[in-house]
């Protein structure tokens, strides 16, 4: 598994990782299975085939990849968003999604804040990004 922090001039206040995490979104007539291409605790960035306008309220249902025992096991998140961001994909036919988590509950919000720690070089710190 690849991980990358991506940080630099961006102003957000958590950081993201470069990962491919499984996601379903769901929401009326929507029902999508795809993964993210970034992650913070804050929210994900994905690709869908359809476009969904911006301030469109999703469930969401994500599997974690954690290390517990020398194991990995999947946690699943379940929590609400809001897509902030829909934007055409280059040269594909799809649209990079951007859904900031709305409702969450704070041991999930934890889980995710203590995986993606976990995944950070052990030099980077996330306090630094905050």
């Amino acid at each position: 598994m690849s991980v990358r922090v991506l940080q630099g001039a961006e102003r957000r206040r958590h950081v993201r990782l470069e990962q491919l995490i499984p996601f379903k979104i769901s929401s009326g007539d929507l029902d999508f299975v795809t993964e993210t291409k970034n992650f913070s605790s804050s929210g994900a960035l994905c690709l869908v085939n359809k476009h969904i306008t911006p301030m469109t309220k999703l469930k969401l249902h994500f599997l974690l990849p954690l290390k517990r025992n020398n194991k990995v096991v999947n946690k699943r998140i379940s929590c609400e968003g809001v897509v902030v961001r829909s934007e055409s994909a280059v040269d594909q036919d799809s649209f990079q999604t951007a859904i900031f988590f709305s409702d969450i509950s704070p041991r999930d919000s934890q889980i995710i804040h203590e995986f993606v720690e976990s995944a950070m070089p052990p030099h980077e710190s996330i306090s630094k990004s905050l």
